[in-house]
């Protein structure tokens, strides 16, 4: 399968302290770049408005004074100017939503995760301040909350309370230097989008196809796996349920070799796992063993789905179609792949997994030895060939097999339609017309079938890399 952007998304209750924390060469052993489009005084009176707001609301909570986007760099990034590569990122993102932002780019500890933090404000500067004047005195009680009279903010002993705060009249009581936030800010689509808008931006700098990366489609057959971040507690327990992902997705490779209907996956998906997920979450709550079992069964399903399914490759058609016959030999190649894969699982494994059990006895220890070993090194080769499926189709610029499927089904109509067509113009023609009519009754012409052919495959293949929009970022081109 093809791999994925990360670009993740975290509110910030302490915007001064985050802005501190990854700018700071003394915190961040890997620090290469910082850049700036407004100052701290813009954060600092950014956090004291947006604590003053949210101390007058009475929400309980934290209050939210800005976000932070943390986008994750392809490796072939590090030979890019850092600097450049920085004030790209957050141009792009200040031109498109007309906030301030401050950046930084990172290496993690081990200099495995080359990645972005971009900070962003979600209001904007107001033209002029907005600034009250208070016509007549203004009581707040210790919460900040206004109050009617100055009699419910005083003590038994006459006092103003300490906390309560009086304002009097022609002094200033509230003060605005920033507009209201933005709620697209924290919506879904918003972030969708900006997935979109920084994949499509690294992949202006990739040359290589296969090395692009592609924003995952959650309507799709596959499951996303899940990052395992620095010092996660949880480590463990996230790479257990990764594989369990890893194993469902390559499963559904298989079913779409096989010929299983995409909705019928779909299908699957949703009400083995997402639908009895959701239902065990409410029931019991998170159980990652839970999880990793409902996907497991689920994964049966559609294997034994698999197995129920004829796999023989439809006859060739005689007809000059060089790129249809071209995919149909990768699909026979990668069929023949899925055919090996299923021979592994469904007789080699089990025989051998028989045999096992049934050598027995004081002095069948080392027989017992060398068959366990015969197994893991069977279920080691299914897993290899698994991984390499989707490989086969990548040689002909397809991300995964899901893609290379909708293509082939597509193009397999156009050449079906095309031989029905010609069947049609044969019958019309063997009846003799005249010159004119033969004219006005000509086949369709294969060159233009295979024009559309072409237009099916170049829209579920992999985009070609676009021109990169600054040359400087790559120090190779200097």
């Amino acid at each position: 399968m093809a791999r994925h952007s990360f670009i993740q998304m975290s509110k910030l209750p302490n915007v001064k302290g985050r802005i501190s924390y990854i700018t700071s060469h003394a915190r961040q052993e890997n620090l290469y770049a910082t850049y700036r489009i407004a100052d701290n005084e813009f954060w600092s009176n950014l956090a004291r408005e947006s604590q003053q707001e949210f101390k007058r609301s009475g929400t309980e909570g934290k209050c939210i004074e800005a976000r932070e986007l943390i986008i994750a760099l392809p490796e072939v990034y590090t030979k890019y100017e850092p600097q450049e590569v920085l004030e790209d990122f957050t141009e792009e993102f200040h031109r498109r939503y007309g906030v301030e932002c401050v950046s930084a780019l990172h290496h993690n500890k081990r200099k495995t995760n080359y990645h972005i933090h971009l900070i962003f404000s979600e209001r904007k500067l107001l033209p002029e301040p907005d600034i009250k004047i208070a016509t007549r005195s203004v009581f707040y009680d210790e919460t900040g909350k206004r109050v009617r009279t100055k009699k419910e903010i005083t003590g038994e002993d006459g006092q103003i309370r300490k906390g309560c705060t009086v304002i009097k009249k022609g002094e200033v009581y509230e003060s605005h230097l920033f507009t209201v936030k933005d709620d697209k800010f924290k919506s879904e689509p918003f972030l969708r989008e900006v997935k979109e808008i920084y994949t499509d931006l690294i992949n202006r700098h990739i040359a290589d196809p296969e090395q692009q990366l592609k924003v995952f489609d959650k309507n799709s057959v596959y499951l996303p796996t899940k990052k395992i971040g620095k010092n996660n507690p949880k480590a463990a327990e996230i790479e257990a349920d990764n594989a369990a992902r890893q194993e469902w997705n390559r499963t559904a490779d298989m079913a779409l070799l096989s010929g299983i209907e995409e909705t019928k996956i779909l299908e699957i998906k949703k009400e083995e796992i997402h639908q009895k997920a959701s239902q065990s979450i409410k029931e019991k709550g998170w159980l990652p063993t839970l999880f990793r079992s409902i996907i497991g069964r689920a994964k049966e399903l559609l294997q034994s789905l698999i197995r129920e399914k004829d796999m023989p490759p439809k006859p060739t058609l005689d007809m000059d179609m060089a790129e249809f016959r071209r995919m149909k030999n990768l699909m026979i190649k990668a069929q023949e792949g899925a055919r090996e894969i299923r021979r592994l699982q469904d007789d080699v494994l089990p025989k051998l997994k028989a045999q096992l059990a049934d050598t027995k006895g004081l002095f069948k220890g080392k027989e017992r030895k060398a068959l366990s070993e015969q197994i893991q090194q069977t279920e080691k080769e299914i897993a290899a060939k698994l991984d390499m499926l989707p490989d086969i189709l990548k040689e002909d610029g397809y991300p995964d097999v899901q893609a290379f499927m909708r293509t082939f089904r597509e193009m397999e109509s156009v050449v079906e339609q095309y031989s029905r067509d010609l069947a049609e113009w044969e019958r019309q023609t063997s009846r003799k017309p005249s010159a004119a009519a033969k004219e006005q009754r000509r086949p369709p012409e294969k060159q233009s079938v295979l024009k559309h052919l072409r237009e099916i495959q170049d829209k579920n293949r992999q985009k070609p890399p676009q021109r990169q929009r600054k040359k400087s970022i790559d120090r190779d081109s200097r």
